[in-house]
């Protein structure tokens, strides 16, 4: 079994009605007609207005949609949909995503605020703090963090710095209640290059501002950073976000009942 994040940005919120109509009148029932075998889990989550500060960190601001794959979704005609019908993408779509007009809405290679998509483990490779919480232990808002390594840095020396220096400093950041990061399964230019993900909880906004931009902790720039602020990787080149609350808007195997309107 692989899990996928899939992180997407509106480059207008005139377009967000447009495309959550697209979502869960058409998309959601085409994915589920088409990979719905193969599909364990297929959830999405409505983006939460970043807090304060945040904008600095390539907040991405619709939506993340997770699935659950019992098998890998890249054999042939599976990714491609090759069932007796094709998708149906919006008009305005790539322009609606970032996405640049010219290329395909999917196989692309990555440019910035276009949907990165990554696919992890099921469970994290990372596991640094706050195992055991509890819903019970207050409230969360979910920071995503997508990354990559500039150019020229390979994984190896990239995650070595992440998992050995950075992670052990991000640990000491007043108020974070949790952390944890996936190690990216195969990237490719077909779903992107992004090589981790990782997720930081906190109590809610004001406690993310006060962890990030007011109280920060020490942090140790690694030699090859060409981004001098934390978290030393570009926001929009490097490193993409998004906030999020723990419960998904809509969990479509189990509670999609079509698309019904206030009228």
């Amino acid at each position: 079994m692989i899990r996928s994040y899939l992180v997407i940005n509106l480059s207008s919120l005139d377009y967000l009605p447009m495309m959550d109509r697209w979502l869960y009148k058409t998309h959601a029932s085409e994915t589920m007609s088409q990979v719905g075998p193969i599909l364990h889990r297929y959830a999405t989550y409505r983006a939460v207005p970043g807090p304060e500060g945040s904008e600095d960190f390539c907040v991405y601001n619709w939506r993340m949609t997770e699935h659950w794959w019992a098998e890998s979704p890249f054999k042939a005609g599976v990714m491609g949909h090759g069932s007796a019908i094709s998708e149906v993408w919006p008009e305005d779509y790539n322009k609606a995503v970032c996405i640049p007009e010219n290329e395909e809405a999917r196989g692309r290679v990555w440019k910035a605020k276009a949907p990165a998509f990554v696919f992890v483990n099921p469970r994290p490779t990372e596991d640094f703090l706050g195992r055991g919480l509890r819903l019970e232990d207050g409230n969360i808002i979910r920071w995503v963090t997508v990354h990559k390594y500039p150019e020229g840095v390979t994984r190896e020396e990239g995650d070595k710095w992440y998992n050995e220096v950075h992670a052990p400093e991000v640990c000491k950041q007043p108020g974070l209640k949790r952390f944890f990061s996936f190690s990216a399964v195969d990237p490719t230019p077909m779903i992107g290059p992004f090589l981790r993900v990782s997720e930081l909880w906190y109590e809610n906004h004001s406690a993310w501002k006060n962890a990030i931009i007011d109280n920060p902790t020490a942090y140790t720039k690694p030699p090859w950073a060409k981004h001098d602020k934390y978290p030393f990787l570009e926001p929009g080149v490097d490193f993409v976000s998004q906030f999020l609350l723990e419960r998904p808007e809509c969990d479509f195997l189990k509670d999609y009942r079509g698309y019904n309107i206030t009228a």
